[in-house]
């Protein structure tokens, strides 16, 4: 009964008033309700919605490198003081989850991702008049990026509870968003930077982020049987109680380290071994996995291929990504792949990490085009299972929390992946020494999981195996002690029975 009730509250997370209305009727708090999901009708612009919200969230750090020069001729930064600029944006994306989690349980999902088209728009307009690198730190990369995380995640939470029986689609079908931002907005952010240059280009994508408004708007609350119920019965009063400062204070830091500890999934990662490894190779492979996104641009730039053809290697990266993704996600819902999708994951990830290595054969633009081809088909089959595999791994009652504290540590190798890029360039004078970097990681985290998975899973059958052969070798006298003690049952039950 108590995990119904938890996993009750996680699905009605995206209204903050039911968690109001559970402390009035007592009721309320024993009898599950059932939010009815449309699957269709206002899911459909909710599903748009989010769409629009992924292309302008996590397509954005990856196009921060058309102004990559630029920041570097204006602050007369290094390589890995630019790289920063990415990095915190994509780092502060990730590691604001719980946080973002805790403030849609309060304010509900709506709510939050307007907060969060605020917060990333007025980062960005900031950014625009900042005179240091530190401060483009805390602009574009702080401000900016948590304002991407509660527009990010609470879309993606949201349209869970407006669709179930076609979940599969419309999750495939919004992973499509960071495709579509990877094909407009290098576009956009080159068609800017030649007509305002990198100021008015920052003042201008400020605008453009507060859309995330807008897309808010629209996510209306699903509104539960037990919502209405509890809104007629007591019509909007509560008792207020007055506590002092000190008490007030207490449970707020109660409420507080409670929320945390539920949406971090620590003891998950000590008592689940896949997710474990899961875990830590995510982490692995977030050192090098975006870091080719960042310094694609400069490097075709910095070998004389003009802008336009840089930004547009991106551009057709994106427009792989639209393509692949849809019929990805439903071809891997398909039975067959049951139990399959880590390795179909690692497989792919292996692809991933070993054409980065094709960018150091030359910086033109066709050998550049065989590399975004390759990097886009594995990047997109990467993207369409990486939250499958974790739904796998985990029980849907404890994927918030595990996701969350995947979140947290993926964070902390997004952070530090793109200045050890630079780094590395700034070092050798050379990016295929990066390039090599980053293949040699992402393939190494790759064939970690394959092979962990591959003996967690032979581990598990030999166990399975070795079951059945112990059940059969139970001796004739044990059978006659176990019958024995089934036929004394009933009347021990009955003894108790009239006891009460």
């Amino acid at each position: 009964m108590g995990t119904r009730i938890h996993h009750h509250q996680s699905e009605e997370s995206c209204d903050p008033e039911l968690e109001e209305e559970d402390t009035v009727t007592p009721l309320a708090q024993v009898r599950p309700a059932h939010l009815e999901a449309p699957d269709g009708g206002w899911g459909w612009v909710v599903l748009v919605a989010t769409i629009l919200v992924l292309a302008l969230t996590l397509a954005f750090p990856s196009c921060i490198g058309i102004f990559y020069t630029d920041l570097q001729i204006e602050f007369s930064a290094s390589n890995s003081e630019t790289s920063w600029v990415p990095s915190i944006m994509t780092a502060v994306l990730h590691a604001g989850g719980p946080l973002c989690s805790m403030l849609v349980e309060h304010f509900g999902c709506r709510a939050t991702v307007m907060m969060g088209g605020v917060l990333s728009g007025l980062g960005m307009a900031a950014s625009s008049f900042t005179h240091s690198i530190i401060e483009l730190y805390i602009t574009a990369g702080i401000i900016t990026g948590l304002g991407f995380c509660f527009s990010f995640q609470p879309a993606v939470t949201i349209l869970g509870h407006y669709f179930v029986r076609r979940r599969a689609f419309a999750n495939a079908m919004s992973s499509t968003g960071t495709a579509l931002g990877l094909c407009v907005l290098p576009f956009l952010g080159h068609y800017l930077h030649s007509e305002l240059g990198w100021r008015g280009s920052f003042l201008v994508l400020g605008a453009v982020l507060l859309n995330c408004c807008v897309c808010g708007a629209v996510m209306r609350p699903l509104e539960s049987q037990k919502h209405r119920e509890a809104k007629e019965k007591n019509n909007g009063t509560k008792a207020l109680v007055e506590k002092g400062f000190k008490e007030q204070m207490w449970v707020a830091w109660k409420s507080l380290t409670s929320a945390f500890g539920r949406h971090m999934a620590f003891d998950l990662f000590c008592s689940n071994q896949r997710f474990r490894v899961y875990a830590l190779g995510i982490t692995w492979m977030m050192l090098g996995f975006v870091v080719p996104l960042v310094f694609l641009v400069p490097y075709a730039t910095e070998y004389g291929m003009e802008q336009s053809r840089a930004a547009l290697l991106l551009s057709i990266l994106g427009f792989i990504n639209i393509f692949v993704r849809p019929p990805a996600g439903l071809l891997f819902s398909l039975s067959w792949f049951k139990g399959r999708h880590v390795y179909v994951f690692s497989s792919a990830l292996l692809l991933n990490g070993l054409s980065n290595s094709i960018c150091c054969i030359a910086p033109t633009f066709p050998v550049l085009l065989v590399y975004v081809l390759t990097y886009g088909l594995s990047m997109s089959v990467v993207g369409s299972l990486m939250f499958t595999v974790l739904m796998d791994i985990v029980e849907m009652s404890r994927f918030p929390s595990a996701l969350g504290l995947l979140a947290i540590m993926e964070s902390i190798t997004l952070l530090i992946g793109p200045p050890l890029a630079g780094s590395l360039v700034d070092s050798t004078g050379l990016y295929t020494y990066m390039f090599l970097a980053c293949s040699i990681t992402v393939a190494l985290s790759a064939l970690f999981l394959m092979v962990s998975f591959y003996w967690l899973d032979r581990r598990d059958a030999a166990i399975k195996d070795a079951s059945p052969t112990q059940v059969s070798t139970v001796t004739p006298e044990a059978l006659t002690v176990c019958v024995g003690e089934k036929v004394k049952e009933p009347a021990i039950e009955t003894e108790r029975s009239t006891t009460v």
